[in-house]
């Protein structure tokens, strides 16, 4: 016995402040969440200051469930976290499986891969909305108007012309707009994320049991039949891991939404959150704890998705 209470002593501090970095932020913002808590108003200047007496139950709540864009930055969260896990995880098999194989400049192509990780979100977002995919100034806009140069000149040709003349002439998408902001935000946080998954089942298919590979090879398996059956399942603890910290991440989304959008009909939970807490602090704390629910319902289900398809 003595010997197992000197570990937990040991253990007690971190585990004591460990506890009290996480019950301290969340007791306070559920405290907030059942009061009136308003930064700025001249009408009742006792709202201003967090007192018991400004106990309202739960208004809070009903105030952001009744607000336009509540229901739209759940669906928007949603839509964004698993376009973006679905992207990151088939792809991040596909080029963990390619790469996996030696080849010349295999190091270098795994360094260039994992790059994109370290990238800081803001200059992420900044990079691809100003530089990859504006319509004018863009590696878009500049495909967009050659595509058209050159279908101007096929126009111009004695037998097919007649062919291109046919042919519309293409225009630049806008992902500032309200209709395409989240799949700019969805296309530049897969690109960032991509190289993390990458990551984990690279390093995942290092230790794959190749003599079942070799078995299944005799037996006339394809190679299909062996990443379906071998590959895959192999894979299923790591993706299970990929999906939990992705999701955890990508459902607090900010700065993308802020750069490309100005959550201009493109906002997600974290960014309502931004709204409220301009003023509202009561409203925002009951908005983080629908968001801190919808965060443990989508790893759950997610979790429990991905185990029961491959993990058994």
């Amino acid at each position: 016995m003595p010997d197992r209470k000197l570990p937990r002593l040991l253990q007690a501090p971190a585990v004591l402040l460990l506890l009290v970095w996480m019950l301290v932020p969340l007791g306070m913002t559920l405290y907030f969440s059942f009061i009136r808590y308003v930064l700025n108003n001249l009408r009742h200047p006792e709202w201003t200051t967090p007192s018991p007496s400004n106990w309202r139950g739960f208004g809070n709540y009903q105030f952001v469930l009744n607000s336009k864009d509540f229901l739209l930055a759940i669906q928007n969260s949603l839509f964004i976290v698993c376009s973006i896990l679905f992207l990151t995880v088939t792809l991040g098999i596909l080029i963990a499986v390619l790469i996996n194989k030696a080849f010349p400049g295999q190091g270098i192509v795994r360094v260039l891969l994992i790059s994109p990780f370290f990238v800081m979100p803001a200059v992420n977002a900044v990079l691809w909305i100003n530089m990859i995919l504006d319509p004018v100034l863009g590696l878009q806009g500049i495909a967009v108007s050659g595509i058209n140069d050159v279908v101007d000149g096929l126009r111009q040709a004695p037998v097919l012309g007649s062919f291109f003349s046919l042919w519309p002439e293409f225009e630049p998408i806008s992902f500032r707009a309200t209709q395409t902001s989240a799949i700019a935000v969805i296309m530049m946080v897969t690109w960032q994320w991509t190289p993390f998954a990458v990551l984990i089942f690279m390093t995942s298919l290092q230790s794959e049991d190749q003599q079942q590979k070799e078995a299944a090879v005799l037996d006339g398996a394809g190679t299909w039949s062996q990443f379906r059956f071998l590959t895959l399942p192999h894979l299923g603890r790591p993706i299970a891991i990929v999906v939990m910290i992705q999701a955890i991440f990508h459902l607090s989304l900010y700065a993308e939404i802020e750069i490309v959008s100005r959550g201009n009909g493109n906002k997600n939970l974290p960014y309502l959150i931004g709204e409220f807490a301009n003023n509202n602090i009561g409203a925002a704390s009951a908005t983080g704890i629908f968001a801190v629910i919808l965060a443990n319902i989508v790893a759950i289900f997610l979790l429990r998705a991905v185990g029961k398809t491959l993990m058994e």
